[in-house]
């Protein structure tokens, strides 16, 4: 199989990868207001763990309230960053992790933002109250887990020059 085969099959699993995640979040959203919105708390680990109905039109800890515009940009520049670097990262198993890192940040970007288009307010149902953490969704998960494992294999795993096909000096293989 040629490389060029090879990253159209990467970006096919990209699209089904993103597909089934967003729609999991979607689907979590969706029994999220079916079943909790108007309700009082229902604790999963009482004084820990609660599902918590909350139309979030802002960011975390209620930051940049009302910013369409903002967050659809925010979500363009992700998704293009993504496809650029899955187009140029080569298709070894060495970057497997980081594959799995652009599928999981792009579905929570765009479960995200399907709501802030078709609600106008992003769904958010999970409460941790140990430290008062803001109410969170399935796609807040999926953006947080990939951003730290980014950091952990930026930090521990992968070399600088791992990253020599992100360059803009030449096409690097």
């Amino acid at each position: 199989m040629n490389q060029k085969t090879k990253k159209i099959t990467v970006l096919v699993q990209f699209l089904i990868s993103v597909t089934l995640l967003t729609g999991l979040d979607q689907w979590t959203k969706y029994l999220a207001v079916r079943h909790l919105k108007d309700q009082t708390d229902i604790p999963l680990i009482p004084n820990v763990l609660y599902l918590h109905y909350l139309e979030n039109r802002g960011a975390a800890f209620g930051l940049f309230q009302n910013q369409f515009i903002f967050f659809g940009i925010i979500t363009v520049v992700i998704l293009c960053a993504v496809l650029y670097v899955l187009w140029r990262m080569p298709v070894k198993r060495k970057y497997l992790l980081l594959r799995i890192i652009c599928f999981v940040i792009s579905a929570g970007a765009i479960g995200n933002f399907l709501d802030r288009v078709r609600l106008n307010y992003v769904v958010d149902f999970i409460y941790f109250s140990p430290i008062n953490f803001p109410v969170f969704n399935v796609a807040d998960i999926y953006v947080v887990v990939s951003m730290a494992l980014f950091l952990i294999s930026f930090l521990f795993l992968y070399k600088e020059e791992d990253f020599a096909f992100l360059s803009w000096k030449g096409n690097v293989k």
